[in-house]
């Protein structure tokens, strides 16, 4: 764990040191009709743990809910309503170790 020189760690160093025990079943739920039509996939850009991908074959939009910082941005990015968003059950998610 490094410190640097302004005494602040580096967001990716905070996020290594967390924990997540993912549930089989994903907390995000994903609108096939929704998001099929969607022109701007903003969800992709704005997931800050980059879990969505867009299969150009099947035209379909896939989340890997394994690593989800739970922070909700893909539920509140998308203008669409086409993403649905909840917590994990208890005991699984992500466990914040720092700050």
């Amino acid at each position: 764990m490094a410190i640097y020189a302004d005494g602040f760690m580096k967001i990716k160093e905070k996020i290594a040191i967390c924990s997540i025990k993912h549930h089989e079943q994903s907390h995000i739920k994903i609108n096939v009709d929704i998001c099929k039509n969607c022109q701007t996939r903003i969800c992709i850009i704005a997931c800050p743990a980059h879990l969505y991908t867009f299969e150009s074959e099947t035209g379909k939009l896939i989340v890997d809910h394994t690593g989800c910082l739970e922070c909700g941005t893909c539920m509140i990015i998308c203008s669409s309503k086409g993403i649905t968003w909840k917590y994990p059950e208890a005991g699984y998610g992500i466990y914040y170790r720092y700050g």
